[in-house]
């Protein structure tokens, strides 16, 4: 029977994480990654530096959070996805799950976005954790098509390439500034890999 009061003090935490990201995003998106200090964060989420510092070990943390669970929702999705789907409509269903998540708050996400891109520390954090994802999508592609990560290559090198297609739709998203959409941008993108995605693996390849 789980405890009553271990629930309370998760959600109490997860309002507390919550309200130190809308604080942190908000200063950050409005004047810039290095001009904000932690101080001013917590300032204005009406916390301590300590409390800070027990969710988050930098700034950096807190922007990158903001799109760190992204990666799981696409390695959930593509694990759900129908057994007989091709890799490229499969692949594009998992990827998609992450720019929904944008579009859902798009604003506030596209200037989330801007600020990682435009911020050298910060986009290196996020390919880092790229990275993550892409050994994530890769084993579970390989899963799926019964293929060995060891002796193939193919499901890192669609993995990578989904991933690559995410970047240039969060590029292109970036630089309308949010004329274009990303929904519409990734099934743009996905029309110029199905094909690379979808064709029979050369023998050594696969």
């Amino acid at each position: 029977m789980p405890h009553p009061e271990v629930s309370l003090a998760q959600r109490k935490r997860q309002l507390v994480a919550d309200e130190l990201t809308r604080a942190a995003l908000n200063l950050l998106t409005r004047k810039g990654f290095d001009a904000v200090t932690v101080d001013e964060i917590v300032a204005a989420a009406g916390v301590s530096r300590r409390t800070f510092f027990r969710y988050f070990a930098s700034k950096e943390d807190v922007v990158v959070q903001f799109l760190a669970e992204l990666g799981d929702g696409m390695r959930a999705e593509l694990a759900g996805r129908p057994a007989e789907e091709p890799p490229s409509v499969a692949l594009r269903h998992a990827v998609r799950v992450s720019v929904d998540a944008c579009a859902g708050h798009a604003d506030r996400a596209l200037r989330v976005v801007q600020l990682i891109l435009g911020t050298p520390a910060l986009l290196a954090r996020f390919l880092e954790r790229q990275a993550q994802w892409r050994d994530d999508l890769a084993a579970e592609l390989a899963r799926r098509l019964d293929l060995s990560l060891e002796r193939h290559l193919y499901p890192r090198l669609a993995a990578g390439t989904a991933l690559t297609a995410f970047d240039a739709v969060l590029q292109r998203w970036s630089e309308s500034d949010g004329v274009e959409g990303p929904a519409a941008l990734m099934d743009q993108a996905f029309a110029v890999i199905a094909p690379a995605l979808d064709a029979v693996v050369p023998e050594g390849l696969g």
